[in-house]
């Protein structure tokens, strides 16, 4: 990485606010990762334009993130650049119509929308992501996802062309969209088309799932949500559980005693640590029982 290259790129451009090695366990739920040598909060199109252009031209080492959500950062130094899309985070009304850029809070818009009477978020209120990527990961919960109101979608491609791709082309599935296959593509805003309701009706719905949540997720710990997919047949946690490894411990991280499908960071606990547990629960699962749990989170900068 020629990083005399980048500061001169940035000195004559107006991206947005850089930061320097910044800890990106500062930007990911799991509260682990190393620093990034520049991490980037764009401003506007313009500016992500401008700055991809840039780092494809170059060849240099690049991700977009949101809330880090769904990330498993190493411990080492990310060589490259982050570009955080966080400050793309309004959304607009019209009807039953909601159009949410990319940095937009999956749990706030879900509130909003129910002050609004519009139902179609409420498996969104315990999901602690942005649209971004929910949508890259096809989010869902109680048997509802994000492809359940999807309208449409607007990507910055891999030319830094801006098209608009219906439904059918997201090619959703079960946490699956066409975004995963495309890592060049960088989604802006999408649109979902809601269901009118009372809005008292759906903040029930809302408060009653949160209850559950409280109850039976470990909500005050760092940590990804589900770790693994469902198999099909049984639900993860219940294989997990049967191997006999909730509340099982490697360094700071921790398999949940309160959701085994949740690994969380016990407040001390590396990169490595999570790493090493959630191969752990994988080995063990498949030798007792010959099913190979697929994982939800995605791994930065390990190799």
């Amino acid at each position: 990485m020629d990083e005399m290259l980048i500061k001169e790129f940035l000195s004559h451009n107006k991206i947005g606010k850089v930061i320097e090695n910044e800890p990106m366990y500062k930007h990911t739920t799991y509260k682990v990762g190393g620093p990034a040598r520049f991490f980037i909060e764009v401003q506007d199109m313009d500016a992500l334009k401008t700055l991809l252009h840039f780092v494809r031209e170059n060849a240099i080492q690049h991700m977009v993130i949101g809330k880090g959500s769904d990330l498993l950062f190493s411990d080492r130094e990310y060589e490259g650049i982050i570009i955080s899309l966080n400050g793309f985070d309004q959304y607009q009304v019209n009807g039953n119509i909601i159009k949410a850029q990319a940095g937009v809070s999956m749990i706030a818009l879900s509130y909003q929308a129910a002050k609004l009477g519009l139902s179609g978020f409420e498996f969104m209120g315990g999901i602690p992501g942005t649209m971004g990527g929910g949508l890259y990961m096809n989010a869902g919960a109680y048997k509802y996802c994000i492809a359940d109101v999807f309208k449409e979608a607007t990507i910055l491609n891999e030319k830094n062309e801006l098209v608009v791709l219906n439904k059918e082309e997201m090619q959703f599935g079960y946490r699956h969209s066409v975004l995963q296959e495309h890592k060049d593509w960088i989604l802006i805003d999408a649109t979902f088309e809601m269901t009118i309701k009372d809005p008292q009706d759906i903040k029930r719905v809302l408060d009653k799932r949160k209850e559950r949540r409280m109850t039976t997720q470990p909500w005050n710990f760092a940590c990804a949500g589900s770790v693994f997919r469902n198999p099909e047949g049984k639900s993860a946690w219940q294989y997990i559980d049967e191997a006999g490894l909730r509340g099982f411990e490697i360094g700071g991280a921790q398999v949940s005693p309160k959701h085994s499908n949740f690994i969380v960071n016990n407040g001390y606990a590396s990169a490595k640590d999570i790493l090493d547990l959630i191969h752990l629960v994988q080995a063990k699962v498949e030798d007792q029982f010959g099913v190979k749990l697929h994982k939800e989170v995605i791994l930065v900068n390990w190799e």
